[in-house]
Formats: structure tokens, sequence, C-alpha cells
């Protein structure tokens, strides 16, 4: 008789979710349902410059089939580049941690306050409320709000084209980030005992910077992203393994800010996050089988 071999279901995860609480449009609660929804193990909530969505999102899944991971994204500059740095299990409670994003905040908040005068002295008619009425109570303000605020008011056609025109990184009513560091970004994820991972590097285009970035304590690298190519996904695989990074990847959902919401769109194994957690209880920087 010939035997039967039982195939296990591969647990897909997502380690990079945005929220109502900083520039999606998905609440916590229906970012925990949609990925129940997508057959998901675990996700991370990486809200830019803000953990408040983790203890709502932490709550709605209880009980069911999905693991919430905190986590947090944090813009930083480096030589005119902005660079993304997530933090993965990080000890979101931590007094310091709230200080520094009350601040970096308090900075975005400046900052998106100047993108709408810079387009007023251009003549589009955009004020403060459009776009902090699209925002969750202290979220974590963006150039995603402006974007979809330029849109309801029919300034614009689309999110792209508000970026192309107006607010993206050589758009006329583009300001950059408040001076902050990968450096400094990095030793504050350490801080709070999280792993300090590279977002989409497929997008910040740095690589000559990566290896001073494992130098100040960088620990992994997002390798899956819904907007890397398969060239991107390789090459940065191959640099992960080089520089004995842990593995990454994630949607980047936004949930409906860019198109439809993306969670499910990118399938990460969950041993990725079984050897961050490894990596965590160890203290040793340690690349996915």
């Amino acid at each position: 008789m010939q035997k039967t071999t039982v195939t296990q279901p591969v647990r897909s995860i997502d380690l990079h979710v945005h929220t109502d609480y900083s520039d999606g449009t998905l609440s916590p609660a229906q970012v925990v349902e949609y990925s129940i929804a997508q057959g998901l193990a675990a996700i991370a909530i990486t809200d830019h410059d803000s953990v408040e969505a983790i203890p709502p999102a932490l709550a709605a899944a209880v009980g069911r089939s999905v693991e919430v991971i905190p986590g947090i994204e944090l813009s930083a500059d480096d030589q005119g580049r902005e660079i993304h740095i997530l933090g993965l299990l990080i000890e979101w409670r931590s007094p310091l941690l709230q200080e520094r994003l009350a601040a970096l905040r308090a900075a975005r908040r400046a900052r998106i306050l100047e993108m709408i005068s810079r387009l007023n002295r251009r003549g589009i008619a955009l004020n403060a409320d459009d776009v902090l009425q699209l925002s969750s109570g202290d979220a974590s303000l963006g150039r995603l709000h402006v974007a979809r605020a330029l849109c309801c008011r029919g300034i614009v056609g689309s999110i792209p084209e508000a970026f192309t025109r107006f607010i993206g990184s050589k758009g006329p009513c583009y300001v950059p980030h408040a001076a902050f560091s990968a450096q400094e970004a990095i030793a504050l994820v350490r801080a709070v005992d999280g792993i300090p991972v590279l977002a989409h590097p497929g997008i910040s285009l740095c690589d000559e910077l990566i290896s001073q970035m494992v130098v100040d304590g960088l620990r992994g690298i997002e390798i899956m992203h819904s907007e890397h190519s398969v060239q991107a996904q390789l090459r940065y695989t191959d640099i992960a393994r080089a520089q004995g990074l842990l593995f990454s990847g994630g949607s980047d959902c936004h949930g409906t800010g860019k198109g439809a919401p993306r969670i499910g769109s990118v399938r990460v194994p969950y041993e990725y996050l079984e050897a961050m957690k490894r990596a965590k209880e160890t203290g040793c920087r340690l690349h996915a089988p």
C-alpha cells in the first residue's frame, strides 16, 4: 500500500502593515479582520512614528487566529535620502520610546503644515483641516494624508499624481523630514529591545549605505515587499546573506490609501519571524534559513 504524505500548510505573515493611526485607512480592528480573511498567521503593526494602534490591534486579535507583532516605522534622512527603519518585536510601552515618538510626531505635523503652506503659495486652496480630518485622533501625519486631501478636493485625480506634481521628493512642495539619521533610528529600536530592519531598500536605493548601517546595529532587511521586483528580491537576499542579516518582508499595506488593501499580497514565510524571535532572545544577528 502506498503511503500518503500529509503536507502541512505554509504559514504566511506580513511584517509591514499601517493603520489609520498613521497614514493607513483601516482601523486596527479592520486590519486584524482583513489579515484573518487572508489566512495570515501573524502581522506586524508598523505605523509611522506611532505605537498607538498596537493596543487595539492586540485586543482585536485575542482568541483569534492571527498573532499581532508590535512594531514601528521610523523615517530617517541620510545624505539627503529618505530611509525607513522598521522596528519589530519592540517593547512598545517604553517611556523612552513614547517620549521620542511624541517629538517625532510633532515634527511630522510641522512638516505637513509647511507643505500645505507651500501648496497655498502656488495657488492650491488646501487648508490644515482638509488634511487633519483624514487622520485618526493624534495620528502620525504623513504625505499620504496630504495626497488624499488633494484628491478629495479634486485638485489631483490620483494619489500618484499628487506625489508627482507636488509632494514627491522632487516636487515643488516637498519638505524633508526633520534631522533624524538612520543611525539614530537604529539606536532607538535597539534601545527598546527591537529588531531594526531596513524597509523597502529597492525603493530607498541606499545599497551603498547598508554596510555602515550594519556597523550601526542594523539586524535585518526587508527582502520581500509589494514594490520589489523578483530581481530586487534576489539582490537583497544576497546582500542579507553577505551581511549576516535577518530576512524580513511585508506588504506595506496602507488600506485603500494606495489602491486596494495589500495585506496578504506578499506571502512572507513564518520562519522569518521565528528567526527574529530567536535573535531577540539570544541578542545575536541570525539570518533566516
